[in-house]
């Protein structure tokens, strides 16, 4: 009896260049929230810590960037929707200057409208 091979799911070129923008913009957000909370916390001799939950959240996202950007890299592929909320908190961070993952959030935006990532995404979903 035959064996039937399935061929491997091919990913396109722009889910490769999400997940590797997004590893870049997790590690970016991941140095500039820390840095900012000790700064600040440091800086202003521990009074800065009301601050807190404003300056570590650009950090909290890298987390979550660096978290999606592997799976979106992986090999064999994982489920993994397209994450517009990833890329609309990427976009939120020009509020703290940080215009390259700014940029990538809106760089992600415009490839998740694709038609190759659209159907990647269903087929892996699926």
């Amino acid at each position: 009896m035959p064996s039937k091979k399935i061929a491997p799911l091919e990913k396109p070129s722009n889910v490769n260049a999400i997940g590797v923008m997004n590893l870049v913009s997790g590690a970016i957000n991941i140095m500039v929230g820390g840095g900012l909370t000790i700064g600040i916390v440091l800086g202003t001799l521990f009074l800065g810590v009301v601050c807190l939950p404003l300056t570590i959240a650009p950090a909290v996202l890298g987390v979550f960037e660096v978290l999606y950007g592997v799976k979106l890299m992986a090999n064999p592929p994982q489920p993994v929707k397209p994450s517009k909320a990833i890329a609309i908190a990427q976009i939120i961070t020009f509020l703290y200057l940080n215009v390259i993952s700014g940029v990538i959030g809106i760089l992600s935006l415009t490839m998740y409208t694709d038609p190759e990532v659209e159907a990647y995404f269903e087929k892996v979903n699926s």
